[in-house]
């Protein structure tokens, strides 16, 4: 449509020029010092000015129209290029912005959520590997305390020199060679002493038929005044034909009792009729006479055997 305009434009002005020329070419200028003036004359030229100059006028606005409306679709049609020029870099850079940014509807990014995750995996099996081996080391320790010599000796025995039943002086040397029990006590202890020296035979018998070994069992009094040769040798006579009884002076009972962490102490007084108040242990002795293991009275004879056997079969020397 706007080509058309823009031929008939063209035509237009191609006649104006035309016209114009031809007739500026016949007519005669009307000067003002003219002294001649005829009014038909003047009228008929007046007339075809006129004519002329409103012709000029039509062709004018006709070929201003057609520029107009030929330029106006280029005027519209780029402010729409531009606009979508800009609208479209304007998507490509948020587009851009887009990119960059965390995906939205959430606290973290799905990364973020997967560290965590590792991270807490890796924190709870940390705590359960150190856990387990806190217990363990628990436990080790324990088994080791429970073995006794491989965790330490206790400073519990050593020299002494007292008088057997047989009223011979003896010393620690003497014992060397065999494992011994010992149990301190007194003759003229109504109960426990009896009870304890009772099951203290019947395990030596025991662990020689179980495991074959020979155990030397020994009574020492912490009763020097009234527990003399005699009275010892009597007293042992009925428990065990092996039992060894030993007796001496205050201070030598006061120094081997010292040496074995023992403790006895009379009470009351009535007349001679008094008792002791003692350690109740059996102390378990190597053929060095050196301190094993001590067993108290909540052990009955199946406990102190088999106890007795374990730590035989345990030691090393």
């Amino acid at each position: 449509m706007a080509s058309i305009i823009t031929t008939k434009a063209n035509h237009f002005r191609y006649a104006t020029r035309f016209l114009s020329s031809h007739l500026l070419r016949y007519a005669t200028p009307i000067t003002p010092s003219s002294s001649f003036h005829h009014p038909n004359l003047a009228g008929t030229r007046g007339s075809d000015n006129g004519s002329l100059m409103l012709c000029q006028r039509f062709l004018s606005s006709a070929a201003a129209g057609a520029n107009v409306t030929q330029e106006t679709p280029a005027s519209d049609n780029s402010p729409k290029d531009d606009s979508g020029k800009a609208k479209e870099s304007g998507g490509e850079q948020d587009q851009k912005s887009d990119a960059g940014k965390s995906v939205r509807g959430g606290p973290v990014s799905w990364l973020s959520f997967l560290l965590l995750v590792v991270t807490g995996a890796g924190l709870v099996f940390y705590y359960d590997r150190e856990k387990k081996r806190h217990i363990q080391e628990i436990h080790n320790a324990s088994e080791a305390v429970k073995q006794g010599p491989s965790a330490g000796k206790a400073a519990i025995g050593g020299p002494f020199r007292l008088i057997n039943h047989d009223g011979k002086y003896v010393t620690e040397k003497d014992f060397f060679g065999k494992w011994t029990l010992l149990y301190f006590g007194f003759t003229h202890c109504p109960d426990i002493c009896p009870d304890e020296l009772q099951k203290l035979a019947a395990a030596v018998d025991k662990i020689k038929e179980k495991a074959g070994i020979e155990i030397v069992p020994v009574f020492i009094s912490v009763d020097p005044e009234r527990d003399t040769v005699e009275q010892v040798g009597e007293y042992v006579k009925e428990f065990h034909p092996k039992l060894i009884g030993l007796t001496g002076t205050v201070d030598e009972v006061k120094n081997v009792a010292r040496a074995y962490r023992v403790y006895y102490m009379k009470t009351a007084e009535e007349d001679s009729d008094y008792l002791v108040d003692h350690s109740i242990v059996i102390y378990l002795m190597d053929p060095d006479m050196g301190f094993v293991k001590f067993f108290g009275k909540n052990n009955d004879v199946d406990s102190l055997t088999d106890g007795v056997i374990k730590e035989i079969k345990q030691y090393k020397k």
